[in-house]
């Protein structure tokens, strides 16, 4: 006469000497409905400046075409407005750019 042993199965997994470590409690909130947002309206009007700044540079910068391709004319090239004025003008741009991002109202 044999006897069989009696196995029993289970399907939960069961954690044998580990030591209990406390969990945080995730909440599972609704995201407010008025979010502050991060730039207020000056700095979008300061970011706007800068903009209008910078392109207007770029278009002080266009010119120089030689009306005659076989001459060369360097006060036309080289003018105030594009080697001086244009590159002051985008700068001042850039710099109201960083303030109004690093600005805080």
């Amino acid at each position: 006469m044999s006897k069989k042993k009696k196995r029993v199965v289970t399907t939960k997994k069961t954690v044998l000497a580990t030591p209990t470590v406390a969990r945080r409690q995730t909440t599972t909130e609704a995201p407010s409905s008025t979010t502050e947002l991060i730039f207020t309206r000056q700095n979008y009007m300061l970011m706007l400046i800068g903009a209008v700044l910078i392109i207007a540079g770029m278009l002080l910068m266009t010119g120089g075409a030689q009306p005659d391709p076989d001459t060369w004319d360097p006060d036309i090239i080289y003018s105030k407005r594009i080697t001086l004025l244009a590159p002051m003008v985008i700068i001042t741009g850039l710099i109201i750019e960083i303030v109004a991002i690093f600005k805080r109202y």
